[in-house]
């Protein structure tokens, strides 16, 4: 069982900001920028390649909501999309607030947020959707 599923089934804590029958959208607690997301499938897959057709576009979807929510309350010119997928062996989506193409660099240094800033940041893309 990975760490999203954990998370997922509420065994570990998250700063969750919605979900649906399908995917669980959480903010990454070692953000680029603030209101960096991550978008988990709840069936465990390791590969986004791999997740069925339904699935896949039931993810993107769901993602597509958050990512709208997240532009209207983190000032920013877009919201970006990275797929990496090698550090949690479970398919997911980052959306990360970006104002140039190195905000999505994942050699950036990683922001230290308090849990109250953790919790007012959920709080507005939540408010958003």
């Amino acid at each position: 069982m990975t760490i999203f599923t954990k998370i997922i089934k509420g065994e570990i804590p998250s700063y969750k900001i919605a979900e649906n029958q399908h995917a669980y959208a959480f903010l990454d607690i070692r953000p680029l920028k603030e209101g960096h997301v991550l978008v988990v499938p709840k069936k465990e897959v390791d590969y986004i390649f791999d997740l069925d057709d339904e699935t896949w576009t039931a993810l993107h979807l769901f993602a597509k909501q958050i990512g709208v929510a997240i532009k209207k309350v983190i000032p920013c010119q877009r919201v970006g999309i990275a797929v990496i997928g090698l550090e949690v062996p479970h398919a997911h989506i980052h959306l990360i607030p970006i104002d140039s193409e190195k905000d999505l660099s994942f050699a950036n240094k990683r922001l230290s947020l308090s849990e109250e800033e953790f919790k007012n940041i959920a709080q507005k893309i939540r408010e958003a959707l």
